[in-house]
């Protein structure tokens, strides 16, 4: 059974979203959560399942290379076969994707390529789309490359936007696609029916 590492800077949802689907039926094994900063809600989901959790404060870790060198001692001595980012607001350098290389999923709040990249997180996603009128929007898992939100897409959900949507209200919709997204994308990746060949993705049956 494969290895995941799970990084979250918030309270946790999508985390908790392959949590559940993997006690229902077992499809990986969850070693790790790294945590962004101290206090967050995704530590205590961690706590309350027996999973171990590590916090990277940038407080503790000024040096990011040093931060991302060190995490990657950690994982490379659990073992991890897959980082699983849900959430993960800290930037990542190039050093470590390469390290990991189509070894990182990430979810993201919209369909990208649009309301994607650089600055594009949380509630800012959403402002964004109805502030530019969109009629769609949803989320999208995709593998990590160097570029913010630029890897090879793996899968994706539609949501509608409804008139008189608020940012809070079109993130509710959308964080209940992205619970439904992101553990399917992280079963098929840990059974291996997530081919890649550059861009393209094929997610088997």
């Amino acid at each position: 059974m494969k290895r995941i590492a799970v990084f979250a800077s918030g309270g946790g949802t999508d985390f908790q979203s392959v949590i559940d689907a993997n006690e229902r039926e077992p499809f990986c094994e969850i070693v790790a959560l790294i945590a962004s900063k101290h206090g967050i809600g995704a530590i205590e989901r961690a706590r309350a399942h027996g999973i171990r959790a590590e916090v990277y404060a940038k407080a503790e870790w000024p040096d990011i290379e040093e931060l991302y060198k060190n995490l990657s001692s950690l994982l490379k001595e659990l073992d991890v076969d897959y980082i699983v980012l849900a959430g993960w607001l800290k930037i990542i350098p190039e050093s470590f994707i390469k390290s990991f290389e189509d070894r990182i999923i990430n979810i993201h709040p919209s369909l990208i390529p649009a309301f994607c990249g650089g600055g594009f997180y949380g509630l800012r996603v959403h402002s964004a789309v109805i502030e530019y009128g969109a009629k769609i929007s949803g989320c999208t898992v995709h593998f990590v490359n160097e570029v913010p939100d630029g890897g090879a897409i793996i899968a994706q959900r539609a949501v509608e936007v409804e008139d008189g949507d608020t940012p809070e209200s079109l993130q509710k919709r959308i964080l209940e696609a992205e619970h439904k997204l992101l553990p399917f994308c992280v079963k098929k990746l840990c059974e291996g029916k997530i081919l890649k060949c550059g861009r393209k993705v094929t997610v088997l049956d």
